[in-house]
């Protein structure tokens, strides 16, 4: 992330943007200079606490909405520290001066450990599972949704539909699954679901945690079926590094003569904006320089890109990806996207922007309901991790702006809902990526015009979602851009 100084000259009102400084004049709504509350002389002991404060106060998205936050709250410099002095950790004053209701920003202690994280890299036993509690029994289990390849899951024969109920031989429930999917390595009993039951088999296997980079491009294939080609691609993270094995999917598809295309966001949780623009791009292509998103920031912030560049406010379908790749687009005019309630951010933001240009079409269950994104912050003069202390390794990722679709849609608060509603049955899990998989099967029935299949007949069992794997990670279900808006001078 790249966050450039912003100085407002007096005389000539000349600006660069990216981030604020710490020591510097910062934007404010009037375009001229204020007091910055935190100045070079403060307590070393509050660095990291001055930097959480300094960071909030200048570019969070809900500064308004945080009284300490305002830039006149604090008659003093010595009643400012004295307010940060009394935080019991950096962690309190973050949870302090976030709002109730923001349920996305965060501050970690290991910067380096989340940067590996937006790549792709992190620890992996091996499988991507889901948590639930069956109905009006205390029985809690965990449901493997798929294995990673060349891992410990994949070598023991894991694999999609197999349940576990203990964790290290602790059998699962609401109070404890939280901490057990911590642990890095771990031992699971193996069971499965037949006829509204869980069934063990008394076998045990032994997950290891190893560093593993995953690729979000799970599956992706073409279906010939009754004179289509239905392009078909399970897209699990938006990660920017992968890019390019992304680009290749669609030259793949566009090799194939691909004129349909389900994307398969179930077990998403979002990731880059870019990725997600690019991948918007990819499934259009006949849209290139219109406003995919717009976004907005904070009422300082805002009301400077407005009055001085409001294309940085804007994010258009594009032709090449960040790297100068140019995006193998299908122009499509309609796109089959299956979500379930783990689907978010980046994810939604598919969903929202293409909406007003092509007929997209929902399929599975409502999504999380995230439509804003952040950005990490790190304790330097300007927010980049140049020049960034060497006392700590502190850094924040505070929700900055909201999206908003061409159209003026935003605040899904609540999560988009279906089109073609569909809650994926344990009885009836099926395999990723075979055509009668039941959520599969049913965008493929409605893009061939068939009647959906009728299996009532299937005995549900009936749970409720608690959790799911990675659920206690810093970027789960995080929607983040890498660096502000440049600024045309």
């Amino acid at each position: 992330m790249k966050l450039k100084n912003l100085l407002i000259l007096s005389s000539l009102l000349l600006l660069i943007l990216s981030a604020c400084t710490k020591e510097e004049d910062v934007i404010n709504n009037q375009g001229s200079e204020t007091e910055n509350p935190v100045n070079s002389t403060e307590n070393v002991e509050l660095e990291v606490e001055s930097f959480v404060y300094n960071g909030l106060n200048e570019i969070y998205l809900y500064k308004s909405d945080i009284p300490e936050l305002a830039d006149d709250f604090f008659s003093s410099s010595n009643e400012k520290n004295e307010f940060l002095a009394n935080a019991s950790s950096p962690e309190a004053l973050f949870d302090d001066l976030t709002a109730s209701f923001d349920r996305f920003s965060f501050i970690t202690d290991d910067y380096n450990s989340l940067e590996e994280r937006f790549q792709g890299m992190s620890g992996a036993t091996g499988i991507k599972f889901g948590i639930g509690q069956i109905s009006g029994t205390g029985n809690v289990f965990g449901i493997i949704r798929y294995v990673l390849p060349n891992t410990s899951a994949a070598a023991a024969g894991l694999e999609r539909g197999n349940i576990f109920t203990e964790i290290d031989g602790q059998k699962l429930s609401s109070s404890n699954f939280s901490q057990l999917i911590e642990k890095e390595s771990f031992t699971i009993n193996v069971g499965y679901v037949e006829n509204n039951q869980i069934m063990l088999t008394g076998e045990e296997v032994n997950l290891t945690d190893e560093t593993y980079t995953e690729n979000p491009v799970y599956i992706a294939k073409t279906f010939e079926i009754a004179g289509k080609k239905i392009g078909y691609i399970m897209y699990n993270s938006f990660i920017a590094n992968f890019d390019g094995e992304l680009n290749a999917a669609f030259n793949d598809f566009k090799a194939n003569g691909v004129t349909d295309l389900i994307l398969d966001l179930r077990y998403n949780g979002g990731g880059s904006v870019e990725s997600a623009k690019d991948l918007s791009s990819m499934i259009t292509g006949q849209f290139n320089e219109k406003v995919f998103i717009k976004e907005q920031w904070n009422s300082r912030y805002q009301n400077f890109f407005e009055n001085q560049d409001p294309e940085a406010l804007i994010n258009r379908f594009d032709a090449k990806l960040r790297t100068g790749e140019a995006i193998n687009s299908l122009n499509l005019s309609e796109v089959y996207v299956l979500t379930s309630a783990s689907s978010a951010s980046a994810s939604e933001l598919i969903i929202n922007g293409l909406d007003p240009y092509i007929n997209v079409v929902q399929v599975g269950d409502k999504t999380v309901g995230k439509f804003q994104a952040s950005v990490t912050l790190y304790d330097s003069d300007d927010f980049d991790k140049e020049g960034a202390s060497d006392n700590h390794t502190y850094a924040m990722q505070p929700l900055v702006f909201k999206s908003i679709n061409a159209e003026g849609k935003s605040d899904y608060v609540n999560g988009l809902e279906p089109d073609i509603a569909y809650v994926e049955n344990l009885n009836d899990f099926g395999v990723l990526g075979q055509q009668d998989e039941p959520l599969l099967e049913k965008a493929i029935n409605a893009i061939l015009g068939r009647s959906q299949s009728n299996k009532s007949s299937v005995v549900r069992l009936d749970f409720k979602q608690l959790g799911e794997s990675g659920m206690n990670n810093i970027e789960y279900q995080r929607m983040y851009i890498q660096e502000l808006p440049a600024i045309n001078e």
